[in-house]
């Protein structure tokens, strides 16, 4: 089985990476409503490639990370937050997910950054189990922070030391 291939996204995976979110969006992991046309572009003023990590899976776009700054404050400059995880659909199980969170951890690393945060969705198990098995740890819950499909769902604040 081959392994995924992980690199910083470019300009021109605007579409694979626009289609690969539209068909991984659930209220599972996205408190966003779900995306419908017409679509916003994929890379923003606030969010470029250079913020991406994506993964190649036998030869096709499999999923992608978004790293960025948590605030824009400058007293979190140390600091790296996940703010997009998404493995397509065929390449789920296929150890994607994994090799995501290990090269935006890596990257964090080699950018200078001391830890590493994320958020996600109290109910979203498979990626909390991920997570921690990669060696993040809940740091803080927010209870019933969220109203999603009509249930109140808690938001929980994960982290890592680099």
């Amino acid at each position: 089985m081959s392994q995924p291939y992980i690199r910083v996204a470019r300009p021109d995976d605007e579409d694979g990476l626009a289609r690969l979110d539209r068909a991984a969006w659930s209220t599972l992991h996205s408190v966003q409503p779900r995306p419908q046309p017409p679509y916003d572009p994929f890379f923003s003023e606030r969010f470029g490639p250079r913020d991406h990590l994506v993964a190649e899976f036998d030869g096709r776009l499999a999923g992608y990370v978004r790293i960025a700054y948590p605030t824009s404050l400058a007293v979190h400059t140390h600091v790296r937050q996940i703010q997009g995880l998404a493995v397509a659909a065929e390449a789920r199980g296929a150890g994607v997910g994994r090799a995501l969170v290990r090269a935006a951890v890596e990257h964090a690393r080699k950018a200078g950054a001391r830890r590493m945060t994320l958020r996600v969705l109290g109910h979203n198990g498979p990626a909390r189990a991920l997570y921690e098995s990669e060696g993040f740890v809940v740091e803080g819950v927010l209870p019933e922070e969220l109203l999603l499909d009509g249930k109140y769902v808690d938001d929980v604040l994960m982290g890592q030391a680099l």
